[in-house]
């Protein structure tokens, strides 16, 4: 529809415009390719006049050696402690003799109501109300 060109060995985008052709170049910068950033200004006159804009987030990602990202053993309190962080762990836990538990009083249920929706001084305004209006 737009009939855009991108060449991607020169780094380049072809946009038709009308009578005219917009190029957006990339530079070779540190390995990256970078476009020109305009302003949010600029972009809001561009589509005043009735262009049309394409807003894009362009972002580079490397491509590192996985042996140079930082391993457990690159910690120093891992090394200064080998004997808490092992390279296998054994399995689960050994099963304790006392098991944690909390007694409750027979037949007690737990908590289950509804937070309040109002804030205190307009629930408390409502009880008075309410008071009032049971009183009559």
């Amino acid at each position: 529809k737009y009939h855009a060109l991108i060449v991607c060995d020169e780094k380049f985008v072809r946009i038709p415009y009308g009578n005219e052709v917009l190029i957006i170049r990339g530079d070779n910068c540190d390995g990256g390719s970078k476009l020109n950033i305009i302003s949010c200004t600029k972009t809001r006159k561009y589509i005043q006049k009735g262009c049309q804009v394409y807003p894009a987030q362009v972002t580079s990602k490397k491509a590192e050696d996985k042996s140079k990202e930082k391993r457990l053993e690159d910690v120093s309190i891992v090394r200064e402690f080998p004997e808490v962080f092992p390279e296998d762990f054994p399995g689960l836990p050994p099963a304790r003799q006392v098991k944690f538990q909390i007694d409750l009083v027979p037949g007690a249920a737990p908590v289950a109501w509804a937070p309040y929706r109002l804030a205190p001084a307009e629930m408390q305004e409502l009880s008075i109300q309410l008071q009032e209006l049971s009183d009559k």
